[in-house]
């Protein structure tokens, strides 16, 4: 199946895993959602996720975490910047989440980082998403 945006794809599947209570989410796998979940890692909105191979094709599992409550650590996803609509922020610009309750991903010269990042490193980039 080809997908015109696979980040809004990735996006779509973890919501939908969400809403669903789903443990694991499994999807196509390419270097940029790898790095979207190496960062959901690292800021704590997935406990992991893992590339294996099924038949000569590459799946990327997320594996999705959870309150004590059950509720979803992940409460929020929002592509920001679409095909039909690239959306960029200079260094100045980079906008906060929730007053820095989330992040936002962007693609930067630098690679895949999170707001926090690209204000630390003082550069700016294309805003890929915001997740609460």
């Amino acid at each position: 199946m080809v997908v015109s945006d696979p980040i809004a794809d990735m996006l779509t599947r973890v919501r939908n895993a969400n809403m669903a209570e789903k443990k694991i989410v499994s999807l196509p796998h390419s270097k940029i959602k790898s790095e979207v979940a190496r960062l959901l890692k690292q800021e704590g909105f997935i406990s992991d996720f893992s590339v294996e191979d099924d038949n000569g094709k590459s799946i990327l599992n997320l594996f999705l975490k959870y309150t004590l409550e059950r509720e979803p650590v992940i409460q929020g996803l929002r592509r920001i910047s679409k095909p039909s609509c690239r959306r960029y922020a200079n260094a100045e610009e980079v906008p906060r989440v929730l007053g820095g309750i989330g992040i936002a991903i962007l693609s930067t010269s630098s690679g895949l980082m999170t707001d926090s990042e690209a204000r630390e490193k003082n550069i700016g980039g294309e805003i890929l998403c915001y997740i609460w």
